[in-house]
């Protein structure tokens, strides 16, 4: 029988610290940090996020602002709102939630928000750091899945970690951070296009799917007392439930539990852990503008 890794725990967990660090900064330096997010258009989920985002920056006690934006915002409107809050010194965190309206050019308004205030960590500045094993501000859910790790206890050092997926906000720097010194893995990452999967997972201690294929990961891919961190959130038909839908991870998380050693269940795994190293991400900028070590 597998533990089930409780995201929501940790992630409760670490948002207590970060308030309380919050609490005595504000206490020493009359400041507290804070996080501007842009949304434009009306996508539901994004709304949504954007809402859990704000909700969770006044927990902590941050300074929290939103603009919302029309869906027909032009390129140079975005691009001036986020050089205005480039240059506002009360600003430490900007996010741009995505996805964007496709009239817009996600890279170029991604690599204009100030390294320093990039809390998503998606520039390209930020990516450069974390591949040569800098200290920098880290994409949220792979930062959330290191930490999810390290408060089981769940050695890496020596292991050999598969990624399912190779995408630029979880596979690849997942990857990166696996096979620093900190965390001494031996990582493969795989694709659609990777032959035999089955025998690259088999081979692995550690399975990070993050591909968005619903339970695509069943118990003949895996290895006993292997661990299984499931990234995916997919919606799948169930007539059962109110919204006529549920919700499912990567992973066949029903097959998978009593043949790995540890597992996250979706939801409560990885997911509570995203908004929560924003936050975290958040505070780390505002020590790092001021000069608080």
């Amino acid at each position: 029988m597998s533990i089930s890794i409780d995201g929501k725990l940790v992630s409760q967990t670490i948002r207590e610290d970060i308030k309380k660090e919050t609490a005595e900064l504000k206490d020493i330096y009359a400041k507290v940090p804070k996080l501007a997010v842009i949304l434009v258009g009306n996508n539901p989920a994004s709304q949504t996020y954007v809402a859990s985002k704000g909700k969770a920056a006044i927990e902590c006690g941050f300074e929290y602002e939103d603009f919302i934006l029309d869906e027909s915002t032009s390129e140079a409107e975005l691009l001036a709102l986020v050089e205005k809050l480039n240059k506002d010194k009360t600003v430490n965190g900007i996010l741009v939630q995505l996805p964007l309206p496709k009239h817009l050019n996600e890279e170029l308004i991604i690599n204009t928000i100030d390294p320093k205030k990039d809390v998503d960590g998606f520039s390209p500045f930020n990516t450069g750091l974390l591949a040569i094993g800098e200290d920098c501000l880290k994409p949220c859910t792979p930062a959330g899945i290191i930490e999810l790790l390290s408060f089981y206890n769940i050695q890496t050092s020596g292991k050999k970690v598969c990624v399912l997926g190779r995408s630029n906000i979880v596979g690849k720097p997942i990857a990166l951070m696996l096979m620093q010194k900190d965390y001494d893995a031996t990582v493969t990452v795989c694709n659609s296009k990777t032959p035999n999967l089955s025998d690259e997972t088999l081979r692995s201690d550690i399975i990070i799917a993050a591909i968005g294929k619903s339970e695509f990961l069943t118990a003949d891919m895996v290895k006993e007392g292997s661990v299984v961190i499931d990234v995916g959130i997919n919606r799948i038909k169930d007539e059962t439930k109110k919204k006529g839908y549920r919700i499912v991870g990567d992973c066949d998380f029903l097959s998978l539990k009593d043949k790995c050693s540890y597992i996250t269940p979706v939801p409560g795994g990885v997911g509570p852990m995203t908004i929560t190293m924003l936050m975290k991400n958040t505070l780390k900028a505002f020590k790092s503008q001021w000069g608080i070590k």
